[in-house]
């Protein structure tokens, strides 16, 4: 046999370029379930079930843990939601202003806020402003001010997300509109606003996500048993009881507010790529 037949023998045996990524796809997770199972099989589950784990422990921190914590969790969630979207629309519509110190203003605010962490906002809120105004305070206690601290910090990012969605819309639309007689703000309101809210829904509602991670923060403004939110409340739970399983308890409850949102996004991302 020659050396041309003996190439023409092994070119069939030659794999495809999809056929050698399938096959190397498949190695990388028998490779990765191999490492996941030998993590598994030598961790001492007798000991991180003592530590992480203990049921009695657990069940000690109900019902408080849910009619207390996580009601307090999403109810800061929901309030700083709301003020952050207010003022993030506000001052996404300042952004795409045609008069210039309004442009400016918005454009110093977002820049501001999205550069200071939100634990440092919620401290200034909380003692930076009753000792500034000594006479006035931010009605709502604990809850206004965690309203006004994370929706501050919010705000600056949702300005962001809208000004996008406002501009993804086509200048066609605000332009036919105005050519029905309709005047510019009313215009934004009743055409452009709806349609780029279709737009960022889902950036939105991880902003949601994230403001319950941040409502974690709220310990810094001295909180009491009745305005308490999770991470606080584990956190005195596993002192009392010198045991981390509160914190476990802290996570799952979180898991509970964030996994259905999580697929509320993917929900909406998916009817939205559709319909375009």
């Amino acid at each position: 046999m020659d050396r041309r037949e003996a190439g023409q023998l092994i070119l069939p045996m030659k794999l495809s370029r999809r056929r050698r990524q399938r096959i190397v796809r498949v190695a990388g997770y028998i490779v990765f379930a191999l490492v996941i199972a030998g993590a598994l099989g030598a961790a001492d589950w007798g000991r991180l079930s003592e530590a992480f784990f203990r049921l009695d422990v657990a069940r000690s921190m109900f019902p408080e843990a849910i009619t207390v914590a996580l009601r307090n969790t999403i109810v800061y969630t929901l309030l700083a939601f709301v003020f952050g979207l207010t003022l993030g629309l506000i001052l996404a519509l300042m952004r795409l202003s045609s008069i210039l110190p309004y442009r400016w203003v918005a454009t110093a605010y977002i820049e501001l806020f999205r550069g200071l962490p939100a634990l440092l906002v919620l401290f200034m809120v909380g003692y930076g402003v009753p000792l500034a105004f000594p006479d006035r305070e931010i009605p709502g206690g604990v809850y206004g001010s965690v309203t006004v601290g994370l929706g501050l910090t919010a705000a600056a990012y949702m300005a962001e997300t809208i000004r996008a969605g406002i501009q993804a819309v086509p200048k066609g639309q605000l332009e036919a509109a105005r050519t029905l007689g309709m005047s510019h703000v009313r215009a934004m309101i009743s055409i452009v606003l709806p349609q780029a809210f279709r737009i960022v829904i889902p950036p939105l509602t991880n902003e949601i996500i994230l403001l319950t991670k941040d409502t974690s923060l709220v310990y810094v403004l001295g909180v009491t048993p009745a305005t308490i939110e999770l991470t606080k409340f584990a956190g005195d739970a596993l002192n009392t009881r010198v045991n981390p399983t509160p914190l476990v308890v802290a996570g799952l409850l979180y898991l509970v507010i964030t996994l259905p949102l999580s697929q509320v996004v993917r929900a909406l991302e998916r009817r939205a790529s559709r319909e375009r």
